[in-house]
């Protein structure tokens, strides 16, 4: 049961409102960081330092849902489309959101027929830790242990891993919220009857399953959703397959999500309370997707390579994998839509290049049937990661050959990447793992914190297997405060929490991203030499499954998805600014490309989109499509004689 009498913990804004607006006290330094490299220091803006942070599973509007911007500013949410009220009950627009229950039971589908609306949507299951422990965290029982644990968090901010616990069996009826098994066909709010500090359930956030909730076909389209993709089957998809079952038949699955998809939480009673200081001081955008649909894996390579990587013979040749790992959604005989072959363990890998393949044509065929005609971008006879497999190397630079997660591993990948391409240039760059130092000597642990799907260098060759640049330019959370202290920061850098502090629900609380987000903040701020020439990007790896009313902008085969949150901490990006550029993670790519003077990674990259143009009416949709932005809007540059770019840049 949870504790009802222990007052909530939230973030300590009191001691961090002057650095919100970047006049953080602390200690000053008069020395400038040095550039690491010769041509740290030659970019095309004023920006000389790039911080990527990457927390875990979040939309758009599951979070800033109930945003209200500065006045002067516009945002695109649910709040903003009459969905709800501010207060987080149905707005006048309510029924836009509908969800569908639909009917496929013979080859995989994008928009099943016979669709009808759920009455009520199927209950909202628990999920996360159901009580505290030392020994099996999170949450922990006891403060020192906790501190033992976590050097990533503010001491005033270690208290947030004990708190949280849902007093209920995983799968359950999630009674906490409030009219549980009675909540009408479209979102609803989590809080306050289940506290923005609890842990809660993670919906299912694979390849297949999501194209397959947005619905989307082109005889739904629209002048404000060109895209035709309603988003409309979120908890159809999670009651009939959720996660999948690895070929094994649907009397194995047992259905422990319900309509979690749907739940939302409301910044204005409280919610997202660091992140919200961060928006209202900064600049936010509200057309920022993740760029493959489904989970951490693919979209996470995404970000550092701009492509999607394939399963290779280890040499960069492209072969077929075993059987077992090929993706195949098309429904099991006499199922309602329970995938063949799909699963964390299972299916993984489809030859998009292919029709004939299990799950393709539908979406090929999408991509045809839309004005812009964006080309899958699938290699012949190539089969490309579409979910979670380890990569291909340990952090020792050694090939896993299955030690972890019963040998489903992706063989080491040949793809080029943003690495790659600084180190050609010669622009320093490191990427910050919490957990790295301990995963390279135990790979195998299971208290390391480290995410290994989420490093999109561990999956490459090229950086792995060149003892002196992985031991360079992979490193530690630990590194990073050094790297601070130290004024040692590299040009780009990227950082990633681990397990319990990255926000994604059931095995952490988005409070603890937070958290850990205003650490590094906060030690960059106190840093006026770093300060005065950074940009901070705040985001998640995808969107974990949740539900969002943007619009989603089809650029090939693997996505993009759903909107996901972008914020920008910069002087440079001050004022409370609401974005509207269609970006996704691959703009990072573009942002830093166009920084430091370098090409696109490949002829195949996503880099190589242009940048969008929009019109009038619609400012979200670009009329040239596929496009994506480079992330320049999100700043307001001034000219100067020294930066002779324009005001926006």
């Amino acid at each position: 049961m949870i504790e009802k009498t222990r007052k909530r913990k939230c973030l300590n804004y009191a001691s961090i409102s002057a650095a919100i607006i970047g006049l953080a006290g602390g200690p000053l330094v008069s020395t400038v960081a040095v550039a690491q490299n010769s041509q740290d220091a030659r970019t095309a803006t004023p920006i000389k330092h790039v911080i990527v942070i990457v927390g875990e599973n979040r939309t758009f509007d599951h979070l800033f849902g109930a945003y209200q911007p500065k006045p002067g500013q516009t945002v695109s949410n649910i709040l903003s489309k009459g969905i709800i009220n501010a207060d987080g009950t149905p707005g006048p627009n309510f029924k836009a959101a509908t969800q569908y229950q639909a009917s496929n039971t013979d080859t995989f589908s994008l928009s099943p027929s016979n669709k009808e609306p759920y009455t009520t949507l199927p209950a909202p299951k628990a999920g996360g830790a159901q009580t505290a422990s030392d020994t099996n965290p999170p949450p922990f029982a006891t403060l020192a242990a906790a501190q033992a644990a976590q050097p990533a968090l503010l001491p005033e901010d270690i208290e947030l891993l004990l708190t949280g616990a849902t007093g209920l069996p995983s799968g359950t009826v999630d009674t906490r919220i409030a009219n549980v098994n009675n909540l009408p066909s479209g979102p609803f709010q989590l809080t306050p009857s289940l506290p923005y500090d609890a842990y809660a359930a993670s919906p299912v956030h694979r390849f297949y399953q999501m194209w397959q909730q947005t619905d989307c076909d082109i005889s739904h389209a629209s002048a404000d959703n060109p895209s035709g993709c309603l988003k409309d089957l979120f908890p159809w998809v999670e009651v009939t397959v959720a996660a999948g079952s690895n070929g094994n038949p649907f009397s194995s699955f047992t259905d422990k999500e319900g309509s979690t998809s749907m739940g939302f939480y409301n910044v204005n009673i409280g919610d997202v309370p660091y992140f919200k200081s961060l928006a209202d001081n900064y600049a936010i955008s509200d057309n920022y997707h993740q760029p493959v649909m489904g989970g951490t894996g693919a979209n996470s390579v995404m970000i550092g390579v701009g492509d999607a990587v394939w399963y290779s013979d280890g040499k960069g040749n492209p072969v077929t994998p075993p059987q077992n790992e090929i993706e195949n959604p098309n429904p099991q005989p006499g199922t309602n839509n329970f995938y063949t072959q799909d699963g964390y363990s299972g299916g993984t890998y489809t030859n998009c290049s292919d029709t004939n393949q299990p799950g393709v044509a539908p979406i090929v065929n999408y991509l045809n049937s839309l004005p812009s005609k964006p080309k899958p971008n699938c290699a012949p006879n190539t089969y490309y990661l579409l979910n979670n497999y380890d990569p291909g190397y340990l952090g020792d630079g050694t090939v896993d050959n299955g030690i972890t997660n019963n040998g489903f591993v992706i063989p080491p990948s040949s793809v080029r990447n943003i690495g790659d391409a600084l180190l050609d240039k010669n622009v320093s760059w490191r990427y910050y793992g919490e957990g790295w130092n301990q995963y390279v000597k135990n790979p195998t642990s299971n208290t390391n914190v480290y995410c290994n799907i989420c490093n999109p260098f561990q999956y490459s060759t090229s950086i792995m297997t060149n003892d002196k640049v992985r031991t360079e330019h992979l490193k530690d959370t630990t590194d990073f405060d050094n790297d601070i202290n130290n004024n040692t920061l590299p040009a780009v850098s990227f950082i990633k929490p681990g397990g319990l502090l990255d926000g994604h629900p059931a095995s952490s609380k988005f409070d603890l991203f937070e958290a850990f987000t205003k650490k590094i903040i906060t030690e960059v701020q106190s840093k006026p030499d770093i300060w005065k020439d950074t940009a901070i990007f705040i985001t998640v790896d995808e969107g974990g499954g949740y539900w969002d009313s943007g619009y989603i902008q089809p650029l090939d085969y693997f996505g993009d998805g759903t909107r996901i949150p972008l914020i920008v901490v910069s002087p440079y990006s001050q004022g409370g600014r609401v974005v509207h550029t269609y970006y996704d993670h691959v703009s990072i790519l573009k942002f830093i490309e166009k920084n430091w003077g370098i090409k696109p990674l490949t002829s195949r990259s996503r880099d190589n989109l242009p940048n969008p143009v929009t019109s009038k009416s619609n400012p979200y949709a670009p009329i040239n499509g596929p496009a994506i932005g480079d992330l320049t809007d999100m700043f307001q540059f001034k000219s100067s004689s020294r930066h002779p770019q324009r005001e926006n840049y």
